[in-house]
């Protein structure tokens, strides 16, 4: 006959290890949770792509900044957002092959003695009142040149990849160090469109 002091103390082995998994397994679904809340911060509204003149690209794209992220903001360090559309025929013996590609670069910062919103592209500055109205900005392009006509050959199909991101390799380069792995900083999304 055991001991029941013996047997308890010969299972707490396994409850422990029972334990440790529970952990690992309750931090990664919090992991998980984080990744779905960064990706839920950034969502693609609306893809169009038109074959007029050319061919053009308008999006639209709900930007919801993280607390880290709208927190640098406020620090005064300025965020860089990039859009990029790339339009590619299909090839089946050979590699897709890239006709067009087209980027646009927003720099988003705040003025803390304006309480201002600034969003700056290319040479171009604009100040807002809200933070809103700056994302807004930042958010949306209508009929973005990809394409001319001559480079379309109207017979032809052809796919257009889209992504839209937080540049983080634009930020301070400490700050680059420190975002690696954090979900709040990784704010992007990618689709493709078939050209009508």
């Amino acid at each position: 006959m055991t001991c029941p002091a013996t047997t308890t103390a010969s299972h707490r082995p396994a409850r422990r290890a029972r334990g440790g998994i529970w952990a690992w397994l309750v931090a990664g679904l919090l992991l998980a949770a984080a990744a779905v809340n960064a990706r839920a911060a950034l969502e693609l509204q609306e893809l169009a792509v038109e074959r007029q003149d050319g061919v053009s690209v308008s999006f639209n794209v709900r930007l919801r900044l993280p607390p880290a992220v709208e927190e640098a903001l406020q620090r005064g360090i300025p965020l860089y957002f990039a859009a990029e559309a790339t339009l590619v025929r299909p090839r089946w013996y050979w590699r897709d092959e890239r006709i067009a590609r087209a980027m646009r670069s927003w720099r988003l910062s705040y003025q803390p003695l304006t309480a201002s919103w600034r969003v700056s592209q290319g040479g171009l500055h604009q100040s807002y009142d809200s933070q809103g109205e700056a994302l807004a900005a930042i958010s949306r392009a209508t009929r973005w040149k990809l394409a001319e006509l001559g480079q379309v050959v109207p017979d032809e199909r052809y796919y257009v990849d889209f992504s839209y991101r937080l540049d983080t390799s634009q930020l301070p380069r400490p700050m680059q160090i420190g975002v690696g792995g954090q979900a709040d900083w990784a704010l992007g999304v990618e689709h493709t469109v078939w050209l009508p």
